[in-house]
């Protein structure tokens, strides 16, 4: 019997000795494991962001990199001559994992630039990726001896030692990656033929007849069965409970209380009896649906801030703690197992990233914003790093932070009487680089947990996650940047007839899309904000210079409008979390707001608590529209069926399961599916061959329904073990 296969009788327990002894060297910080690992970070974090956009929330990446690690590796062994070891499939997962952390920091915050009115500049969002991400791995690295190494048996790290037991295991990882290679493809094909070449209807809709103002819709994606079935069934239950509450309940009571009114509700731009459902949504709904987000957030905030304030304690006592250890032996004398990057560097490295912030002139950063990034960044790195610990990634209220860092910032800035639209983005540019700073934090904390279990040196992995980190946060920019290009609509519909107040200070902007070749004029770019305009919905317009609104810019992310004026569709995405974060700057800084509307949303959040129902999913759910929550409640009932069938729901599902893994894939194939297909529709609109090929049928939602039934029934048998077997 091998080292590996004896070991998976013996399960990781606190106290465990490291799998690969501090006396034993083996390649680890090799070319090709740093190499392969930004590229899956790469890949991972582009599909993170894409997930992030739809439903607000990611899925960890450091299992189906370290699987796909030990497959990858072996199948190219001829040609390095050898396998590779298990720290390097180490160094693998652990670079490719900052992809998907810095994925979750940009798609919480940056988008909310769109919401705003600005535009997305590529360079812009690298750089704040690349700022926070580094910030947050250097901040961690000198509390790695005093969480990972002297809280080694109290805190836990889940996910970090579940990858290392897939590691342990790489003998079953490198078989079972089939599933996740499976997934991947079924997923990719899938939605680029849906939303790349139109082959059949993505969001199959039904209005409810005898029930005014309601609707039944799913989005049929891969990636969103992948999520629910990876939630949970209980997650995925309280999500679309959300989406029923808005779709069923919110909305059918705005058209029956305001169908006789005779003039436009606030912040409506119209009659309520004229709206389509989606016009009340995004009037009415969305306003709710971002009062219960926020209220949510806080509160699970509120909920940890004991272990919050203990992990501060903690945390500060241990680092003084080791501070004598300076003083102890020499590099040279110190294990493998025990050497960091030395804190002349991560000193050097913090200073430098505080005074690229304060010089980079697009962040429009002053000495206060630094200062509130300096603190707000250490305080929640320290909190996000001990909380991964205690309760994980999955649970850590990142974006209660954020939101945490964001509502501090605004009212100091309001205060000092900042409220002028360079405040608004230096507000967002703080929360964002301490967003994505906190994220990478936790994430760093798991990797370095799984090293710590596997024998890994800490110097090495600490090299490989910085690298990846930057890797990823290089693309991150881009894949926002084309994810937004290929669904912004410019319009010439439905714009306002009234005069702008124009001020002579905006930027110039010429029309993109496809009245550009038609039009070469530059026009001043005026953002209308909520109320602030009577009769003008809320948006960007491109202004002539008498005044008159020429075109409505109505992006990808968060627009309201579903089709580009020649018909075609125009992907969207809701970006829940991004969305919350521009309604607090815009409210707060603007001092306009739909207060009303934001305030039952967050008497939603405390009735749900207080019925012990956890508010933030549920609040997510109803900010979403209800077709996006549906197809992860399907993937939520199929890991239900599955665990039901196995009559043993409590390990039914591990992180290892043939369900788990073939989700992974579809999510990972799915969302780069939907990336492509976004590139290929900037040049040419999508490849649409729809009609060409099954006529009428192609925007048939009974015809639609036969590829997501067969994608339902690939995931029951995987899940159930009936197909792709692999071996125990």
């Amino acid at each position: 019997m091998n080292r590996e296969s004896s070991s998976v009788s013996q399960p990781i327990t606190p106290g465990h000795k490291p799998y690969v002894p501090a006396e034993t060297y083996m390649p680890e910080f090799t070319w090709s494991a740093v190499t392969l690992g930004a590229i899956l970070g790469i890949i991972f974090g582009a599909s993170s962001l894409y997930l992030v956009l739809k439903v607000g929330m990611t899925v960890s990446a450091s299992i189906p990199i370290a699987v796909l690690s030990i497959t990858l590796f072996r199948a190219f062994s001829p040609i390095f001559g050898r396998n590779s070891t298990i720290l390097e499939n180490n160094i693998v997962q652990t670079t490719g994992s900052a992809g998907e952390s810095i994925a979750f920091g940009v798609g919480v915050t940056m988008p909310a630039l769109l919401i705003l009115g600005y535009n997305v500049e590529y360079s812009r969002v690298a750089l704040v990726a690349v700022l926070g991400g580094l910030l947050g791995i250097l901040m961690m690295i000198p509390l790695r001896r005093a969480f990972i190494v002297k809280q080694h048996g109290k805190l836990m790290y889940p996910e970090g030692v579940a990858c290392a037991e897939v590691l342990i295991v790489g003998e079953k990882g490198g078989d079972q990656a089939k599933l996740v290679f499976a997934g991947f493809g079924l997923g990719f094909i899938y939605w680029f033929v849906a939303e790349g070449m139109k082959l059949f209807a993505t969001v199959p809709t039904r209005l409810i007849g005898f029930f005014k103002g309601a609707t039944i819709s799913a989005e049929i994606a891969p990636h969103l069965v992948g999520v629910g079935y990876i939630i949970g069934t209980k997650i995925a239950c309280i999500m679309v409970g959300g989406g029923v509450l808005a779709a069923w309940v919110l909305a059918p009571a705005i058209v029956l209380f305001g169908e006789g009114l005779s003039e436009p509700l606030y912040p409506g731009g119209k009659l309520i009896r004229d709206m389509s459902p989606k016009e009340i949504r995004d009037f009415y709904v969305l306003y709710i649906g971002a009062g219960a987000v926020a209220a949510g957030g806080i509160i699970s905030m509120l909920r940890s801030m004991p272990t919050i304030v203990s992990s501060i304690r903690s945390g500060l006592r241990d680092i003084a703690d080791e501070r004598a250890r300076s003083a102890g032996p020499t590099v040279s004398a110190v294990p493998r197992t025990d050497r960091d990057l030395s804190m002349r560097v991560v000193l050097l490295g913090c200073l430098g990233i505080i005074l690229a912030i304060w010089a980079a002139p697009m962040l429009q950063m002053n000495i206060l914003g630094a200062i509130c990034i300096v603190l707000f960044g250490f305080l929640f790195v320290t909190v996000s790093a001990r909380l991964t610990g205690e309760i994980g990634s999955s649970s850590n209220p990142i974006s209660g932070m954020t939101v945490a860092t964001l509502l501090m910032t605004c009212l100091i800035f309001l205060v000092l009487g900042w409220t002028r639209e360079d405040h608004k983005m230096q507000a967002l540019s703080i929360a964002a680089i301490v967003c994505i700073a906190a994220s990478n934090a936790g994430s760093t904390a798991q990797c370095l947990k799984t090293g710590h279990l596997l024998g890994g040196t800490p110097k090495f992995m600490q090299l490989s996650i910085l690298i990846g980190a930057l890797t990823s946060a290089l693309v991150i920019g881009g894949t926002l940047t084309i994810l937004n290009d290929g669904g912004t609509v410019y319009s010439r519909k439905e714009l306002p007839t009234l005069k702008f107040p124009l001020t002579g200070n905006e930027d110039k902007e010429r029309v993109r899309g496809d009245y550009a070749a038609e039009d070469t004029k530059e026009y001043a770019a005026f953002h209308a904000s909520v109320g602030e305009l009577e009769g003008v919905p809320a948006g960007k317009y491109l202004v002539d210079e008498t005044g008159a609104a020429r075109y409505l810019v109505d992006p990808a992310v968060n627009g309201r409008l579903t089709k580009f004026d020649d018909g075609t569709d125009a992907p969207k995405y809701d970006a829940p979390k991004a969305a919350l974060m521009s309604f607090i700057i815009d409210g707060i800084l603007s001092q306009r707001m739909p207060w009303a509307l934001v305030l039952l949303g967050v008497a939603i959040a405390l009735v749900l608590e207080l019925a012990a129902v956890p508010s933030l999913p549920f609040a997510v759910g109803v900010y979403l529209p209800l077709s996006t929550s549906t197809p992860i409640f399907v993937g939520g009932a199929i890991r239900w069926l599955v665990e039901r069938r196995r009559k043993s729901a409590s390990a039914a599902e591990s992180d290892m399961s043939p369900g788990v893994l073939a989700s992974s894939g579809l999510i990972a194939g799915g969302t780069i599916g939907g990336i492509v297909a976004a590139i290929v529709g900037i040049k040419w609109k999508g490849i649409d061959v729809g009609e060409k090929w099954f006529g009428d049928w192609a925007a048939s939602e009974s015809f639609a329904m036969i590829p997501f039934a067969l994608l339902i029934v690939f995931l029951i048998l995987v899940a159930s073990g009936k197909m792709l077997r692999t071996r125990t």
